[in-house]
């Protein structure tokens, strides 16, 4: 009788369980640090990346729909970490962009967590500089097609 490695051993599954992991303590360490959540330092982070931003430009970063991106700008909105006004090219558009509260927020939280990883990377005897290379190597890969 063969035993059967109940856990695949691929680079794509371990990637997988790699980012899970990661999004969890991020979430917990913002928890905890800055009293805000991954999702919403994700949200923060697509307003800032995109300004001015709309919803729908959020929605698409954060590969969500535009009612769970509303719902997040009107949570971020009411506590001061973004500010929403018309478009002035007009229609339905809303423009976001981070006030200082939150943009504040965001480079604290984006050091906190930058931090965490430098020391969970020193100490697996990872080369910051290499692994961040690779990374942006690979999302820039995904993000010019197939």
């Amino acid at each position: 009788m063969t035993t059967v490695d109940p856990l695949p051993d691929t680079l794509a599954y371990d990637l997988h369980v790699l980012v899970a992991r990661l999004d969890s303590a991020a979430d917990r360490i913002l928890r905890v640090a800055h009293r805000t959540t991954y999702r919403r330092f994700l949200a923060l982070l697509a307003v800032r990346d995109l300004a001015p931003a709309t919803q729908r430009a959020v929605a698409e970063r954060l590969d969500v729909s535009e009612p769970s991106a509303s719902r997040m700008v009107a949570i971020l909105a009411a506590e001061h970490l973004v500010s929403v006004a018309p478009d002035p090219g007009g229609g339905n558009r809303r423009r976001l962009t981070l006030t200082d509260r939150g943009g504040e927020l965001a480079a604290a939280c984006a050091a906190s967590l930058e931090g965490r990883l430098g020391a969970l990377l020193s100490r697996a005897g990872v080369p910051y500089r290499a692994y961040a290379g690779q990374t942006r190597t690979l999302v820039h890969a995904l993000d010019t097609g197939p």
